[in-house]
């Protein structure tokens, strides 16, 4: 049967995500010796391990069906491609290798808003995505498209400013920036060639959702179990983040307790905790949920 082609990044954080995400879905990927291709054993899905700018290029041109790659990457490909005919799509937000692209300025500039932009030279690796955003918010300012290093821009006077990928910000105080504003909230996207699959490979690609969906829904999610006053079972419920409709099972022996159990789509906090031993709640246990279906 033809398999699914699939496209990851060969290495880093976004790799490390991604491999974390294919463990969790009870794939078992094999690497050939290249390093360059890996095969899962346990659905029919072949691994091409590229870098991570490379790969909407490979699903855009049908080399690979699908993709996972970070949402900033795949975004500057779709504006700075578009002339081509967008011939790929976001299929699912994935949740992990989270980041923001930030316009960050001299900190010698002061109190600065967006507007101090205007006819500066702005160094960054996503010159569609920058220009966009600069565009639709009315300032006009030129591109210094850098593949790396962009931090040090405003030093070699190669730009004014930078607008780069942050996620705890040292790297910009390190180097004198300050962040002005948010440009792009990113994560992993899994992207999919808009072209049809055929039975098969569809088959696989329907599979390996149903299997992200369920990881992805599992991540936050608790299994609570507590005893209680068959009186206080609605109180509780309502407590309860993100709860479906909970079972509700009679003590043995204990005609006026109960035994809830419930699904939280949501984090439980020690403060809903604390919250439902006041209404009487007793040996309350809250659980992960390692694999969830939906």
């Amino acid at each position: 049967a033809e398999r699914l082609r699939f496209a990851v990044q060969k290495s880093g954080r976004l790799s490390d995500g991604t491999f974390d995400l294919l463990k969790k879905c009870g794939l078992t990927i094999s690497r050939a010796r290249d390093n360059l291709f890996g095969r899962a054993r346990e659905l029919p899905i072949d691994i091409l391990l590229v870098r991570d700018d490379d790969i909407p290029f490979f699903v855009e041109d049908n080399v690979c069906d699908i993709g996972i790659v970070g949402g900033n990457v795949f975004e500057e490909h779709q504006l700075i491609q578009s002339a081509r005919g967008q011939k790929a799509e976001i299929l699912l937000p994935l949740g992990f290798a989270r980041c923001r692209l930030m316009l960050a300025a001299p900190k010698e500039w002061g109190e600065v808003s967006l507007h101090d932009f205007e006819g500066k030279r702005v160094a960054t690796s996503y010159p569609g995505l920058t220009n966009a955003y600069l565009t639709k918010n009315g300032v006009g300012a030129s591109m210094a498209s850098m593949k790396g290093s962009v931090e040090v821009a405003p030093h070699l006077n190669i730009a004014d400013a930078v607008c780069d990928i942050v996620s705890t910000g040292a790297t910009l105080d390190a180097h004198g920036l300050r962040p002005v504003q948010t440009v792009f909230e990113s994560q992993a996207v899994l992207i999919q060639n808009k072209m049809a699959l055929s039975d098969a490979q569809q088959s696989a690609l329907d599979s390996l959702l149903i299997r992200i969906r369920g990881v992805i829904a599992s991540r936050d999610a608790k299994y609570v179990m507590l005893n209680a006053p068959r009186g206080a079972v609605d109180k509780i419920t309502a407590l309860l983040p993100g709860a479906d409709a909970p079972t509700v099972l009679e003590l043995a022996g204990q005609s006026d307790q109960v035994a809830i159990h419930a699904v939280c789509g949501e984090e439980v906090f020690w403060g809903t905790l604390e919250e439902l031993r006041a209404l009487g709640a007793r040996s309350i246990l809250v659980a992960p949920i390692e694999k969830m279906m939906p």
